[in-house]
């Protein structure tokens, strides 16, 4: 379960990786092309949104890869799911129901990370 669950994780990771560095990198209006969600929100909330997601990404891996505050990785998981909810809650009321799909598959994903890392396969 332990290799399962690192797989997770970094497949996780990867995925927030990516999609934060773009959100906290990019102008709003360049990323307004692919996410059109962006218009909704400020410059400033679009960033902070990326930079959650990438700080969620290096909590997922580095305090387990480390062995240093290995509590920040199921608490990482948690906080990707958090947005995750967030996010669903947004599709929501937008009626774009494709994406809550994608958003319950993540946020199901994050919480089997959080689930094994605080219970029976912790560090």
């Amino acid at each position: 379960m332990n290799v399962f669950l690192w797989i997770l994780q970094g497949l996780l990771a990867a995925a927030f990786l990516a999609a934060g560095t773009i959100k906290a990198t990019q102008p709003k209006e360049k990323l307004a092309a692919n996410f059109t969600w962006v218009t909704d929100f400020s410059a400033g909330t679009v960033k902070l949104i990326g930079a959650s997601q990438v700080a969620g990404a290096l909590g997922l891996i580095l305090p387990a890869l480390t062995g240093i505050a290995v509590i920040l990785t199921p608490l990482a998981a948690v906080g990707l799911g958090l947005i995750m909810v967030f996010a669903a809650i947004y599709h929501l009321r937008k009626g774009e129901y494709s994406s809550i799909v994608i958003n319950a598959v993540i946020l199901l994903i994050a919480a089997v990370i959080a689930w094994g890392r605080f219970g029976p396969y912790q560090f």
